[in-house]
């Protein structure tokens, strides 16, 4: 059974996702949640604490709807996880809710003294889970952070223009090149790197 305090987190995130971040006032989050301002203090301690499980939680239904997207993937994959995985992101109300997540991301990336610990945890939450699937020669950390990177950017650069078809383009030269590395690196027919001549030109 949910406890209150989850169930104040559902109602706030419902709040969030229909109104977004123009007034984070707590009086009107806390009328539609069906308590008080107060009550919202009680259970949280402060708007920043509020703000800050939020974030969690949005992360962590993400993250765990990653899971489940690649228990279901059938293996091998017909289509790039990267592709399944923003097609499912960019959709209907997913579409809402990852925006809201966004933008609270980068409204805690302000103010690092409060949100800090929370942004590095999902960060490194996120490596975790992406560094496992990816081809075998991209197993790295700095694969998986340049995957969730591009992820980032791509979702950020929607919300600002709301060009779908230039920022989906833009996903499938990223995953072309990312194939072409992951390719090249296992048949182990990557070009060798130019030496410099010892001889002077003449």
């Amino acid at each position: 059974m949910a406890t209150r305090k989850q169930e104040l987190l559902d109602a706030l995130i419902a709040y969030l996702v229909k109104h977004g971040l123009a007034d984070l006032s707590l009086r009107p989050m806390a009328a539609e949640a069906g308590t008080s301002a107060r009550l919202l203090i009680f259970h949280f301690g402060s708007k920043e604490q509020l703000l800050a499980e939020v974030l969690a939680e949005m992360h962590g239904r993400l993250q765990r709807s990653f899971g489940a997207l690649l228990a279901a993937e059938p293996k091998p994959r017909k289509v790039p996880l990267l592709r399944a995985f923003w097609d499912w992101a960019t959709a209907g109300e997913n579409y809402d809710y990852h925006r809201l997540l966004y933008q609270l991301q980068l409204l805690a990336a302000q103010n690092p003294k409060v949100y800090g610990r929370y942004l590095k945890q999902n960060s490194l939450t996120w490596l975790e889970l992406i560094q496992p699937v990816l081809p075998k020669a991209q197993q790295t950390p700095g694969f998986a952070t340049l995957y969730g990177a591009v992820f980032d950017g791509l979702f950020i650069e929607l919300m600002s223009t709301g060009d779908r078809r230039r920022v989906n383009a833009a996903l499938e030269e990223f995953i072309a090149l990312a194939g072409t590395h992951a390719a090249m690196d296992s048949s182990d027919k990557r070009p060798a790197p130019r030496r410099l001549s010892s001889r002077r030109s003449r």
